[in-house]
């Protein structure tokens, strides 16, 4: 049986109304997608921001009475709004498919390094003997899939098979799905510390945790300022954003313990001359950068 979709270009502050407009008529489903590819970085704290352009688009299985659909949306939204006109509203019929399998069809097994495994839950692990960290999409925090986070992984991994991840500690600023953490516990970290201004990603990385085995006396999970400034890490990792690096080098550099290790990602190839400087000025031993398809992974080490 086909769907219905119903789909209009909003602006931020439209597209809760039109959402409750849609769901009034029926619709089984809502989705918001940016129009233009435009991120939103860094949101403020228990806020979600949208784009400046979204699209939202609202999915219904009755295919009947769409003229009059219409006009109760345009009705409804001229009471709610008045003066402003109401967004074009597209509508198409979609052909019925599994929506759930080939969405799961999207996400297999990543292998990051030597040894690790990022293994979506209903995938078997490709290496049962690896170290398979399982982790589903959901959020978006950091699933692997991303060019930033497979650097990380794959450093981790590297220190991993080195000897110089057994028995430390981690600090993972900006922790996301925690993927970073978790991965780092499971190659033989014995602590980790997760901090996100996001609420919905502590939750999540949680919950990751949790699947994986690991427990809150491994784990530990906070907001930034609850982050003791006096707190050396071994092992201190950030995959968030050139700007944020920059502004925060002197407190990430200061929770690098002597003789510790630093990898910083979410650089742009053009951003990462600044940061490294950023982190220079800070007394640490720099490397080169490590380039993937446009986005850099800068490293280093805090003399003994």
């Amino acid at each position: 049986m086909p769907w219905l979709q119903l789909k209009a270009r909003v602006a931020p502050d439209q597209a809760e109304l039109l959402e409750e407009l849609l769901l009034t008529e029926g619709a089984t489903a809502i989705t918001l997608q940016d129009a233009h590819d435009d991120p939103v970085f860094e949101p403020e704290r228990g806020t979600t921001p949208l784009w400046d352009e979204t699209v939202l688009t609202g999915l219904y299985d009755d295919l009947e009475g769409l003229e009059a659909m219409r006009e109760r949306l345009a009705a409804a939204w001229a009471e709610a709004m008045p003066g402003e006109p109401c967004p074009e509203i597209e509508h198409e019929l979609v052909a019925d498919r599994d929506w759930e399998r080939e969405w799961m069809d999207d996400f297999q097994p990543l292998r990051m390094g030597e040894r690790l495994w990022i293994v979506p839950s209903w995938h078997a692990p490709p290496e049962p003997d690896a170290v398979n960290l399982h982790l589903d999409p959901g959020l978006a925090f950091g699933t692997g899939t991303h060019p930033t986070t497979a650097l990380c992984l794959a450093w981790l991994d590297a220190l991993a098979v080195q000897g110089e991840l057994e028995g430390h500690t981690v600090l993972d600023v900006g922790t996301g799905s925690g993927i970073l953490a978790i991965a780092a516990l499971k190659l033989g970290a014995v602590h980790a510390t997760g901090s996100d201004i996001d609420p919905q990603a502590l939750a999540a990385s949680r919950d990751n945790a949790a699947r994986n085995g690991i427990d809150d006396t491994a784990f530990h999970l906070c907001y930034p300022e609850q982050l003791s400034g006096e707190h050396r890490f071994p092992i201190v990792v950030a995959n968030i954003l050139a700007g944020p690096l920059v502004e925060l080098a002197p407190t990430l550099a200061g929770h690098v313990a002597p003789d510790g290790r630093l990898a910083l990602s979410g650089i742009l190839e053009g951003q990462a001359q600044e940061v490294l400087e950023a982190y220079r000025a800070q007394g640490l031993l720099m490397d080169e950068p490590t380039v993937r398809e446009g986005w850099v992974r800068l490293t280093g080490r805090r003399a003994p």
